[in-house]
């Protein structure tokens, strides 16, 4: 039995273009309708549904509306997970299911690695978040070329304008006078409540706050990434899952190598932790920790607790922050830096923090609040010549994580070399 559509889902599922392509609202059900389409016609047909999600997380959630759709057909579907190595000797986890028809679902985190040996349709989920989508485009793209009968399903929402998905959707590669490749599908979260979907749009607006992500997540619209000074695709290339928002206490004692950045919140600001550790050449969020109404002593109790846990540390000690950090330096000694924020000072912070990025040296977490915060500072060039970084105020803060990254990444690069930390 058919599940029950909304009109633009069902648009796109009965949209039998070879080259399709869906620019959609978050939470619009996109990820539901694409998978429908793809069991429908391993059903209809002995074929293979290649997927390539953004990470290991999001294929296994894919594969798993794949396989409520083929239980509501009451299709029995054998699950099949797996792993091989790339060529760089990176581990990644394949998921299968198999249909008695012969037909076969195959579920892939984004690697362009990873869909090399493969024929069959393809099907890219929210591939403007894809690390490296340029080159995943590349290796990809041939596996369909065998049988004109192969398809290629592409959705997500808008990432800013530098990847292969804004490409595609604007039609870069398409001649003027030649006929559209590609089937085009939006869908903003208007258009979605129009047609039946049971949300309160205002709503999710005013809980957002923010007018620059409801105006990319849910209106679909690309933003100009120029004044951004770290991009989303930027980000994107260096978010892991590994890379952790908490720790434990006793797993953090075994890090032969800890740096803090410490930002002091002023009013409605936040103070950020953010702690890195160095894995080879490669440093690892392992914390970040955002306190916001706490008393100065209470902030104060927090430092002495993790400080002593740390190999170096750097603590803006601008304003409300100087009383925090001189303290802390005199608790814990030489290990300790204040920083005293001005332009100079965070031009350089913002520019080694920024290098850590470019030359991936950095894993953060796959987090949408860390993502938009790091993304909300702009490099601004004064009429004097003056370089300022600003990030507008909000209620989540004033893009204290980047402030707190950048310190951490300057403990970092001042690190002391053989120094013993004890308890």
């Amino acid at each position: 039995m058919s599940p029950i559509l909304l009109p633009y889902q069902r648009q796109w599922v009965q949209d039998r273009s070879r080259f399709k392509i869906g620019l959609m609202s978050r939470q619009s059900g996109k990820s539901f309708s694409t998978t429908l389409e793809a069991v429908d016609d391993s059903l209809e047909r002995q074929t293979t549904w290649i997927y390539l999600s953004r990470g290991e997380r999001q294929a296994l959630e894919l594969a798993n509306t794949a396989k409520k759709h083929l239980e509501a057909y009451r299709t029995a579907a054998e699950s099949v997970e797996g792993w091989f190595k790339t060529d760089d000797g990176e581990r990644i986890t394949e998921y299968q299911l198999r249909l008695p028809n012969g037909s076969r679902h195959i579920f892939l985190p984004a690697n362009p690695d990873t869909a090399r040996g493969y024929s069959g349709n393809v099907l890219l989920d929210e591939f403007a978040f894809h690390k490296d989508s340029r080159a995943i485009w590349g290796a990809l793209y041939p596996i369909i070329t065998r049988r004109p009968d192969y398809k290629i399903r592409v959705i997500s929402t808008p990432n800013g304008r530098n990847n292969k998905f804004y490409e595609l959707w604007e039609g870069k590669g398409e001649r003027a006078g030649v006929k559209a490749v590609w089937s085009r599908h939006k869908v903003t979260i208007h258009d979605a409540v129009a047609q039946g979907l049971p949300v309160d749009a205002e709503e999710l607006k005013a809980g957002l706050d923010d007018d620059e992500m409801w105006t990319q997540e849910y209106l679909c619209e690309f933003l100009d990434e120029a004044t951004s000074f770290l991009s989303y695709a930027l980000i994107a290339s260096v978010e892991d899952p590994r890379a952790t928002l908490d720790y434990d206490l006793k797993q953090l004692l075994q890090m032969s190598e800890r740096y803090l950045g410490v930002d002091i919140g002023r009013r409605r600001d936040l103070t950020v932790l953010w702690l890195l550790e160095r894995v080879g050449d490669v440093y690892w969020t392992r914390l970040m920790e955002r306190i916001q109404g706490a008393s100065f002593s209470q902030q104060a109790a927090r430092l002495d607790a993790v400080l002593p846990l740390v190999t170096r540390a750097c603590i803006d000690a601008t304003g409300l922050g100087m009383q925090l950090a001189e303290q802390a330096q005199e608790r814990h000694g030489g290990k300790v830096e204040p920083v005293t924020f001005t332009g100079a000072v965070k031009n350089d912070l913002a520019t080694s923090f920024r290098r850590m990025f470019e030359d991936r040296t950095i894993r953060i977490p796959e987090e949408e609040r860390l993502r938009r915060s790091l993304h909300k500072v702009r490099k601004v060039t004064t009429s004097a010549g003056n370089v300022r970084y600003d990030a507008e105020s909000e209620s989540d803060g004033h893009a204290d994580e980047f402030w707190a990254g950048g310190l951490a990444a300057h403990a970092a690069a001042s690190r002391t070399t053989g120094m013993i930390i004890t308890l």
